[in-house]
């Protein structure tokens, strides 16, 4: 967490493939791990109902900022596996072969000029301008295997 950091960040819940499904923004003075419950929520809410059952994450990989007891206990209750680098005992760098498919789909994101440098005040048209983006690289992925 840096307390004194103006902005936001972007959150992205994305699959094996890098598709982003869920994205999120909080301000930027707040730790990223306040945004992993209502991001897996979100996730959950939008998939469609298979009889009783949802849809879930089979396994989740993220960094060592995600690495807070309440939320491996939280995940293993909803039973999502856990693949989050612990502080202080792994290596970040054992994540790499996954976690280059994140950075990858944020440097997407950020590819949109309206997204690099946030020109919007407002958080809602910000996260707006988010979420068009994320259609548009489903939308260009879709595309590449279509045509």
């Amino acid at each position: 967490m840096d307390r004194g950091k103006p902005g936001s960040k972007m959150h992205v819940l994305s699959d094996a493939g890098g598709l982003p499904l869920v994205v999120g923004v909080t301000a930027g003075n707040t730790h990223d791990s306040k945004a992993l419950k209502p991001m897996v929520e979100g996730y959950r809410m939008r998939q469609e109902a298979q009889g009783d059952r949802y849809r879930k994450p089979g396994r989740l990989h993220a960094d060592k900022a995600y690495d807070v007891p309440h939320l491996r206990k939280w995940l293993r209750g909803k039973r999502i596996g856990v693949r989050i680098a612990r502080k202080g005992i792994e290596s970040s760098e054992r994540l790499g072969r996954r976690r280059w498919v994140i950075e990858r789909t944020m440097s997407w994101l950020t590819g949109y000029r309206r997204l690099n440098h946030r020109y919007e005040r407002d958080p809602r048209n910000y996260l707006a301008f988010l979420g068009l983006a994320a259609t548009l690289c489903c939308y260009k992925h879709l595309a590449r295997f279509t045509t």
